[in-house]
């Protein structure tokens, strides 16, 4: 059974050494033919360095160096590009997800599980703010969306080779990998971990980040935001008409007299209408932007240089290179 390890790091150089040796005591105990490809996100550290010493140790490992930082999917996306065996096991370098869970997501798998999910069970340690944020996220993207998405999930996963091939098949340019994941379906089980502290550094996912990838989730899995824009637009028709109704009746009952002029009533309207007009063009706005970016057809990302002890290779891009499936 060949199992391929896919692991994007990105400026790790204080706690990859640490992590490797965590994922070989998890993996060496078992029968399988691993083959562990290290994703370097444009790291601008020391952390290639540190990864060409770990694949002239250990010939297990291929070092996938991308031409600049692409960001976290398109760097999972590259090493799911790349995989070759029965399983892919994704999850990060820096140690917040524990590898000593690996042997037991390939028992579930090999029991006929299409995809192993792993689930945070303990938040208390998270900041407040981002376990907050997080929650109301999934609750609102599970809302909006057909496609539900695990909360407290994250891209530490195993999936077989029939899932692989699907995932190659989307080559959409935004990736929100735990929604594409949710979406192509199959056998899943769901075990749960405890997630420890990193083994080094602070995380590198920023606030920009996170939000990058949380529209790429509402956006790409969801229409309902233009059906927001749409209904916003039909309540404030109706509350025209009932305005115009609400007026005429001064003139049927010939009581015009009545009418005052409201300048700041007529002010607080155009601006309120004005402001869901901008929003509903906005919403509309970025789902062209995601068009106009998608039918531009550029890589996902781009590979310098990929290597290991045995078979150095030149570069490739981030086509996929999966013949179509029958």
């Amino acid at each position: 059974m060949r199992v391929d390890i896919i692991v994007p790091v990105y400026n790790e150089e204080e706690g990859i050494a640490a992590f490797h040796q965590q994922l070989c005591q998890a993996i060496d105990p078992l029968t399988h033919k691993f083959t562990i490809f290290y994703v370097d996100d444009g790291s601008t550290d020391q952390t290639c360095s540190r990864l060409s010493a770990l694949a002239h140790q250990d010939e297990r490992v291929t070092v996938v160096q991308l031409s600049r930082n692409f960001g976290h999917q398109a760097a999972l996306t590259a090493g799911i590009d790349l995989s070759e065996s029965d399983y892919a096991i994704t999850l990060d370098g820096d140690g917040e997800h524990p590898p000593s869970l690996i042997p037991e997501m390939l028992r579930q798998a090999e029991s006929g599980y299409d995809i192993v999910l792993t689930q945070r069970t303990d938040q208390e340690h998270l900041n407040s703010f981002k376990t907050r944020t997080s929650n109301i996220y999934y609750r609102l993207i599970n809302w909006i969306g057909d496609t539900r998405v695990l909360p407290g999930s994250a891209d530490f996963r195993a999936m077989s080779r029939p899932v692989v091939q699907a995932l190659r098949q989307m080559r959409e340019y935004h990736r929100f990998l735990r929604g594409m994941v949710a979406w192509v379906g199959f056998r899943t089980v769901i075990l749960p971990y405890q997630q420890p502290e990193r083994l080094a550094g602070v995380s590198k996912y920023s606030l920009r980040k996170m939000l990058k990838l949380a529209m790429n989730g509402i956006f790409s899995f969801s229409l309902v935001p233009l059906y927001i824009a749409i209904s916003i637009g039909v309540l404030f028709l109706v509350l025209a008409v009932l305005e115009g109704i609400y007026v005429l009746s001064f003139w049927v009952s010939g009581n015009q007299a009545s009418l005052a002029p409201g300048w700041s009533s007529l002010m607080f309207m155009l601006l309120v209408v004005g402001g869901c007009l901008m929003i509903s063009l906005g919403l509309i706005g970025i789902y062209i932007g995601y068009i106009f970016q998608e039918v531009k057809q550029r890589p996902i990302y781009l590979i310098q240089r990929k290597y290991s002890a045995q078979s150095p290779q030149p570069g490739e891009t981030g086509k996929s290179q999966e013949p179509p499936l029958d």
